[in-house]
């Protein structure tokens, strides 16, 4: 492995935000998609699911609200997703740099690891409401009732009756989710780089095609991780106030009761459909910044 360019947090923090907008651009419609299939109402008995799959809810999408109705919703996460991922990857670059006794310390797969858990810690934040948001659009364009017209006045509704903790809903099963599902997104992005460069040349050197596979790998393993919470987190930030007094431990129950251990992988199909390309141009979109900020500012 060759010697490693000393660490800025300030670079990470602007390309991180524009391989966030990436992200949003090329996954939101399977985002839709995966929300949908993880709230979707139990059907009455003899009756059969809204949705049957991945492509039966894609193409209902489509055939009722066209392209559109794909990226209902996508204002919360592009707002959001610009400081949320240059604050993700600020807090992978700090991490890096918290476990350096100098700039040419190689870390170890562990430490790239609590590196990432660390950007995790920092993105929650953001991430609570915007996802919060989120969600509920997503499911209110699917069941036809226009309860919010927009981000902002969703934000407004939820904060005029339950205040800045029904904004914050979630943020526990955000973080369950997040912390060990960012650690492995970074550590697997970081040995897929180090796996793909060659013998004496520098990770600056990876070409495009390589990137694109590093990066999308890193999302299909990081919400390996995260579906299990993250299907919690939707059923939850969604549910009507109060029908879990309990929080998770009520959301599981009802989940394993009802539906068995297999609908903690809901959406699974629509997610890694989605982690891939999304993820692959996230990580292009971060390391072309990159070489364009190293390039305008070398001592930034």
């Amino acid at each position: 492995m060759s010697k490693q360019q000393a660490i800025s947090p300030g670079k990470n923090f602007l390309a991180g935000g524009f391989g966030g907008m990436c992200l949003v651009f090329t996954g939101h419609p399977l985002d839709t998609i995966k929300v949908r299939l993880q709230t979707q109402p139990k059907p009455k008995p003899g009756a059969a699911l809204m949705y049957s799959g991945t492509i039966d809810c894609f193409k209902k999408t489509l055939a009722k609200e066209g392209v559109k109705g794909l990226y209902k919703g996508m204002a919360a996460p592009l707002i959001g997703v610009t400081p949320m991922f240059a604050v993700c990857f600020f807090g992978f670059g700090l991490g890096k740099k918290l476990q350096q006794k100098s700039p040419d310390d190689i870390l170890t797969y562990p430490q790239l690891f609590a590196a990432g858990m660390l950007s995790g810690v920092f993105t929650t934040a953001i991430m609570a409401p915007g996802e919060r948001i989120k969600c509920l659009l997503q499911i209110q364009a699917a069941s036809g009732e226009a309860k919010y017209a927009g981000a902002l006045d969703c934000a407004k509704q939820i904060y005029r009756e339950s205040g800045i903790r029904g904004i914050y809903r979630g943020t526990a099963l955000t973080l369950m989710r997040d912390l060990p599902a960012s650690g492995m997104y970074f550590m697997t992005y970081e040995w897929l780089k180090n796996l793909l460069t060659p013998a004496g040349k520098s990770h600056s050197e990876l070409s495009v095609p390589s990137i694109l596979f590093a990066g999308g790998m890193a999302g299909v393993f990081n919400w390996a991780v995260a579906i299990p919470p993250d299907v919690l987190k939707s059923r939850f930030q969604t549910a009507p106030m109060g029908k879990y007094p309990n929080g998770v431990r009520d959301v599981l129950r009802e989940l394993i009761r009802e539906e068995g251990v297999a609908s903690l992988y809901k959406g699974f199909t629509a997610v890694m459909l989605r982690a891939f390309p999304a993820n692959a141009a996230c990580f292009l979109g971060f390391e072309l910044s990159m070489k364009l900020l190293n390039w305008a500012a070398p001592n930034l």
